[in-house]
């Protein structure tokens, strides 16, 4: 379902002549690969950006408090936030994360949540073990911390026949508190939440469609049916959260007032940071001079900020915006321009990793390849001196990138129709997630260490999973829309060829899959060593922006119109004080 955003004035973007926008599925088209997410049938046919040079002028309306005084009046407020810790009910404790939670703020009580998750980890038996939102609830809070729970509680809420009690269906909001919790299953807990995922979405959808629902409520539950809770990027759901809170009966001031302020100083970043990325796009896209290729930062910054909102994660968000941004120019050269011959050439002078290497390429991809160094140069000056050694992580990874494309540039020129087993193992790597991962965290501060790296290096089970949910959502999405005719078989047609199904079929096939990485996600994050979780949990909210960008075989990056009310909404949407 589609959510009704407010109205912004927002110019449209007359289109230059190279970049005329496609017009049919048969002229565009999303791509196999994760970053090229999608091609157009004939050379330089991606539409132009739907932005321009928007966010490089835009002047938002400033506020009535200076941000002197927000910050001030933040600090004040969470000093009466963390007050409210000191109630020992496990319902309290519980409703009063998932607030802080969706309200975008519990970064600013992480002691005090990890007191309370101690506390509710092992309440008294009886302590709301009869309310089924609270019950629900503190079992998604604790397994989306990485604790394991069982799912006997929830077991509380079916009969003797073991079906659930008719009663629940008329508690719609412990119903979706139900629900929600499910999507945290991992793949030891067998067919429980299976059953829970169907019973509660078959009702949700039932009470929906009677118009039976008042808001916030009917928004909550339409928007979840789109995205459980679990997997829906965190600051989108909150600046739809902050303005349902305030229509809750039972909200609290201080919270509603906490939620508004930081959601102003967050905006107010996001905004610079998207005008400095704005003007660094701006530059590099006219001097790199590839027109052929995706002008696309709003997209990706949009993307950034789903995955590392947080003010602290400035620097993180920044370089993997900006080395999205070049890999993207990598990815449509291999795939909607360049010659076998000069893939091999650019791949060789990627491994070489040096300005001498230049004279290799052809003319048109040089300033592509020094613009690649220099900004990679920039990154490393960015680090501390304790945290240079990340680079050669990042490093590696992209010129293993430039590999990757060149094989699946070998395989399209050979018309080669890999099985469904060697178009998994390729392209899960092709997608560019793992390398992006290495990319955030050598922003990220001293949870990032060379533990983490060597870790996220391995491409362990939560990443390789993370990077299956952006690969196969991305392949459903290429052949609900179609593909260029260069782009080797995707994992869609691999299937069908292989097992001999619809098309249909295949894609009810993968998108079981995908169910399957998230379960293995989940399970994942619950069975690590705790130093390394930051480092998961960072995966698992790009997997939540997969989510968002290819929501129903929709491609939010390719076509940049598919998701233009949401970054309407996350950048320029009002927030009331």
């Amino acid at each position: 379902m589609h959510h009704k955003l407010p109205d912004t004035s927002v110019p449209s973007v007359k289109l230059a002549p190279t970049q005329m926008a496609v017009t049919s599925a048969d002229d565009a088209a999303s791509s196999p690969r994760m970053i090229n997410a999608g091609s157009a049938a004939t050379r330089g046919a991606f539409a132009a950006s739907e932005w321009g040079g928007f966010f490089i002028t835009h002047d938002p309306p400033h506020p009535q408090r200076s941000e002197e005084w927000m910050r001030e009046r933040v600090e004040e407020l969470k000093g009466r936030v963390r007050t409210m810790f000191s109630d020992d009910s496990v319902a309290e404790a519980v409703t009063l994360m998932d607030t802080l939670e969706r309200l975008g703020v519990d970064g600013h009580f992480h002691e005090e949540i990890d007191s309370a998750i101690s506390r509710i980890v092992h309440p008294d038996e009886s302590a709301g073990s009869d309310d089924l939102h609270v019950v629900a609830t503190r079992f998604r809070l604790l397994r989306q911390h990485g604790i394991w729970v069982s799912t006997d509680a929830l077991d509380n809420f079916r009969d003797g026949m073991g079906n659930f009690k008719a009663s629940l269906s008329s508690d719609p909001r412990a119903l979706l508190s139900l629900y929600n919790a499910a999507h945290m299953a991992v793949p030891g807990d067998g067919p429980a939440l299976d059953d829970v995922i169907n019973f509660t979405r078959h009702q949700l959808e039932a009470v929906a469609a009677k118009g039976e629902l008042r808001s916030p409520l009917a928004e909550q539950v339409a928007r979840a049916l789109d995205h459980p809770l679990p997997r829906f990027t965190r600051l989108l759901e909150t600046m739809y959260y902050v303005g349902e809170y305030a229509q809750e009966e039972t909200h609290d001031n201080t919270l509603l007032e906490l939620a508004r302020l930081n959601s102003h100083l967050m905006r107010s970043l996001h905004l610079r940071e998207l005008k400095a990325l704005s003007l660094w796009w701006r530059d590099l896209y006219d001097t790199v001079n590839l027109p052929y290729t995706r002008d696309r930062m709003v997209e990706v910054y949009f993307w950034s900020c789903g995955m590392i909102p947080e003010e602290e994660h400035s620097r993180a968000r920044l370089m993997f915006a900006k080395t999205f941004g070049l890999v993207t120019f990598l990815d449509d050269t291999y795939d909607v321009h360049a010659t076998l011959e000069e893939c091999h050439s650019f791949t060789g002078a990627m491994q070489r990793w040096d300005d001498s290497a230049v004279s290799i390429l052809p003319e048109y991809l040089r300033m592509l390849y020094i613009k690649t160094l220099s900004n990679f140069k920039d990154f490393e000056n960015m680090l501390k001196p304790h945290e240079k050694y990340r680079m050669s992580y990042a490093r590696k990874a992209y010129q293993l990138q430039a590999k990757y494309y060149m094989q699946e540039a070998q395989w399209s020129n050979d018309k080669h129709q890999p099985t469904f087993k060697e178009h998994e193992e390729l392209s899960v790597m092709s997608s560019g997630l793992p390398m992006l991962n290495l990319v955030a965290l050598m922003g990220y501060g001293a949870i990032a260490t060379k533990k983490v790296f060597e870790w996220t290096c391995a491409v362990p089970d939560v990443v390789r999973a993370g990077a299956q949910i952006g690969r196969f959502l991305n392949d459903i999405s290429s052949y609900k829309l179609g593909k260029n005719k260069k782009d080797v078989a995707s994992s869609v047609e691999c299937y069908m060829g292989e097992k001999g199904t619809t098309g249909e079929e295949a894609v009810a096939a993968i998108a079981a899959m995908i169910e399957d990485s998230w379960r293995t996600m989940n399970l994942a994050c619950m069975d690590m060593d705790r130093a390394l979780l930051p480092a998961a949990q960072l995966v698992v909210n790009i997997a939540r922006s997969n989510e968002v960008i290819y929501l129903r075989g929709r491609d939010g990056y390719t076509f940049g119109s598919h998701v233009k009310d949401l970054v309407t909404m996350l950048f320029l949407a009002p927030i009331p004080l």
